[in-house]
């Protein structure tokens, strides 16, 4: 029994850690690495938005043909 609760104690101190170690690592990004990473997010939201829109421009006429012109 005392080990699972040495087991139950141990998880959380260790994601605790884990978590202190990474916010150690953790750096602000430059200027250019910030540009980079917002044209990079930018240029992924415009893509999924014209695949989205092509995906609609698609499906609306086979739509209508398959449910007929109600």
């Amino acid at each position: 029994m005392s080990e699972k609760l040495k087991e139950f104690v141990e998880i959380p101190q260790e994601f605790v850690h884990d978590g202190q170690q990474f916010l150690i690592r953790c750096t602000k990004p430059s200027r250019k690495e910030f540009i980079q990473i917002s044209k990079a997010v930018a240029i992924g939201f415009a893509v999924m938005g014209f695949i989205g829109y092509f995906v609609k421009l698609i499906h609306i006429p086979i739509n209508n043909i398959l449910v007929g012109g109600a």
